[in-house]
């Protein structure tokens, strides 16, 4: 599904914050800062979010702003999938969530699914990276790259976390309500696909 006026708002606010952070000329910050407003009345003419809430996210970063990165572990037992229940929404989701400074991309997943799960794992395989202007996710106020990784358990068992208030394993036709900022149904279909087929290529977009 595409949002056209997610993805004008998103760019509307990429550039006011490189202006913001590059520019010089008291009239061009100005400016800038008026576009920046406009992209969070943008955002709040199409979400629930309140615009105290969008003026946070839009002004607590400086810089050049790139995509945010997501990774998500894809852990199959007897071809079903782990999977765990988001306090937030009361949905599903495979385990995972935004990387960390200081942790490479794996790590970063490993240590996501011990404190959702409970369950040790290693990564073995980048199976996708998906951007979530490409995918059915709900507008969200930054674009992701959400980065697939498929997990081998090694120890631990399964146990809530601070986020978490279930954990269980699904098959492919019998997927439980979904997280869908998280995770969406057709990603899930293309991620089964790898239990079957490991040495599948590792998709992207």
């Amino acid at each position: 599904m595409s949002y056209k006026w997610l993805e004008w708002a998103q760019r509307i606010q990429a550039l006011s914050q490189a202006g913001l952070a590059f520019s010089k000329d008291v009239f061009d910050l100005e400016r800038f800062e008026e576009l920046r407003t406009i992209s969070a009345e943008i955002m709040k003419e199409h979400t629930d979010l309140e615009m105290e809430k969008i003026k946070d996210l839009f002004t607590n970063e400086t810089g050049y702003q790139t995509p945010k990165f997501d990774v998500r572990g894809v852990v199959f037992k007897d071809n079903k999938l782990l999977m765990i229940k988001e306090k937030l929404d009361g949905h599903w989701a495979m385990p995972g969530g935004f990387c960390e400074i200081g942790l490479s991309p794996s790590e970063n997943i490993v240590k996501e699914i011990r404190e959702e799960s409970g369950f040790e794992v290693v990564a073995t395989k980048l199976l996708a990276v998906f951007d979530t202007l490409k995918h059915d996710h709900p507008p969200l106020p930054y674009q992701y790259y959400k980065l697939f990784f498929r997990c081998e358990i090694i120890g631990g068992k399964a146990e809530i976390g601070t986020e978490t208030n279930d954990v269980d394993f699904f098959e492919e036709t019998n997927l439980p309500p979904l997280s869908l900022a998280r995770n969406t149904n057709a990603q899930i279909k293309r991620l089964f696909e790898f239990a079957n087929n490991p040495e599948k290529e590792t998709l992207f977009d």
